[in-house]
């Protein structure tokens, strides 16, 4: 005698397998096209709510390149040839490292590597609304170190300054809060400052603004800054870790990326969310240039990154890519590169030697009055 597992399989039953495996294999294509349908749901959802769409072109999945030449090169020479309209920058803590500013992550001489002076509970908390709340001293310790008026712009800040003078830049969208781009001169109507800034400050009890200059005067006394009107802490105007981004921020990307034909993103980590999120706003006929010392800002393996935001990031490696370039150095030479192939040396050359010229003036003033200030008091 044979076990029930080894009697010959007859036809009708034969049958009945296949049917059940058939039912089963349609029950777990149904359950998996479910899920996907969910996640894509939620994945818009969350788009739409915060605003946070990407830009869409009609015909823009062609799959082909937009430039023959996807290379450094190759982007100049359409530039020269081509040009652009309508050009968005896209920067963090890297474009300001040459000024003496350093950025957050980088191993060794990154902000986070060189907080422990402080003896805070973790590297982050320094920018956390809780731990601010309760002990805000190490942060102002942090901002005189930091504080805006204390460094000059860098040729990157300048070169966005000369896109503007060109007619050439639609925003400016920065990670950093150490106002040198409008040091540079880059008018606030052209500026989105993502986490904020130093250049206003408000009392966290009772509202009340105050300038630059107070705050300045503030922390280079080692005074903790409190309000005039009711003694509360008086915060500068940057985003902390829990508090909301700038209106700006979530009403200008809508407009811009939909118009941007050239997006050039410098010296970030494209860590951030949602800044980082901004790479996928940009239509499929905009190129997307990331002057940065490694390659960042890809999400090829999905995650919330793309649910949430929208896009695979920048491709550059990738087989599928269409329209992402890399220059792989320091941001300055990057900037000094284009403007090379460009030839406009000479431009911004002229253009930051006057305006450093005008900043030493400036500087001397100040000093000045501060020491017939001090004499007269």
């Amino acid at each position: 005698m044979c076990d029930d597992k080894d009697k010959p399989t007859t036809s009708k039953e034969k049958n009945k397998n296949n049917e059940e495996s058939n039912q089963e294999t349609e029950y777990t294509k149904d359950c998996l096209e479910e899920e996907d349908s969910t996640m894509e749901a939620m994945r818009k959802f969350f788009a739409q709510n915060l605003n946070l769409n990407t830009a869409q072109d009609e015909d823009d999945c062609t799959g082909k390149k937009l430039i023959d030449d996807l290379t450094f090169e190759g982007l100049c020479e359409h530039w020269k040839t081509k040009g652009f309209k309508n050009i968005i920058t896209m920067v963090g803590a890297g474009i300001s490292t040459s000024a003496g500013i350093p950025d957050f992550r980088s191993p060794g001489s990154g902000l986070y590597d060189n907080l422990q002076k402080y003896n805070l509970p973790h590297p982050s908390a320094i920018f956390e609304s809780h731990y601010f709340e309760q002990n805000p001293k190490p942060f102002f310790a942090l901002a005189k170190e930091l504080y805006p008026g204390s460094f000059n712009p860098t040729p990157s800040h300048y070169f966005v300054r000369l896109l503007h003078e060109k007619g050439l830049l639609l925003r400016h969208y920065t990670q950093n809060i150490d106002t040198l781009e409008r040091v540079a001169g880059v008018p606030d109507e052209k500026l989105v400052e993502a986490h904020g800034t130093f250049y206003t400050n408000h009392c966290m009890g009772c509202d009340m603004q105050y300038s630059m200059e107070w705050m300045k005067d503030q922390i280079f006394s080692d005074k903790l800054p409190t309000c005039t009107n009711c003694k509360s802490v008086v915060k500068p105007d940057i985003v902390f870790f829990g508090e909301n981004l700038p209106d700006k921020f979530y009403t200008l990307p809508g407009k811009d990326f939909n118009k941007c034909d050239l997006l050039i993103i410098m010296g970030t980590s494209l860590e951030v969310q949602p800044f980082a999120s901004l790479v996928d706003r940009a239509g499929r006929r905009c190129l997307r240039l990331l002057i940065n010392r490694t390659k960042v800002g890809g999400n090829d393996h999905g995650g919330l990154g793309y649910w949430f935001f929208g896009g695979p990031g920048l491709m550059f490696d990738s087989p599928n890519n269409t329209r992402d370039i890399a220059y792989v150095g320091d941001c300055d030479d990057g900037v000094w590169a284009l403007v090379g192939a460009l030839g406009w040396t000479d431009e911004l050359s002229h253009l930051i030697k006057t305006e450093n010229e005008r900043l030493a003036k400036e500087n001397a003033v100040q000093r000045q009055r501060k020491e017939k200030d001090k004499q007269s008091s």
